[in-house]
């Protein structure tokens, strides 16, 4: 949907994803997003962004490592799939 890319991980990351997602997808009010408890997601400015745009938003229950497994998963296999610098 939206993506932002940094060398260090800044909750204002996450709502400069949401808003790329919102530019490109244009998406209707009542919108489901789900993220991990991480600072960046709980920050003041992610919830104002997504009370703004009428995204209704649920994240990881306290203690389930295992919720964003899935997304954890696809996550790895980017950061590891980059080509080798040995020859």
């Amino acid at each position: 949907m939206g993506w932002a890319t940094s060398d260090r991980l800044k909750r204002s990351l996450a709502v400069e994803a949401l808003r790329h997602a919102i530019v490109n997808r244009n998406p209707a009010p009542g919108l489901g997003h789900h993220s991990g408890r991480g600072s960046q997601y709980c920050s003041v400015g992610n919830q104002a962004e997504l009370r703004k745009r009428g995204i209704l938003f649920s994240m990881s229950g306290k203690g389930n490592c295992y919720d964003n497994s899935m997304v954890e998963t696809f996550f790895k296999t980017i950061k590891f799939s980059r080509p080798s610098s040995r020859n």
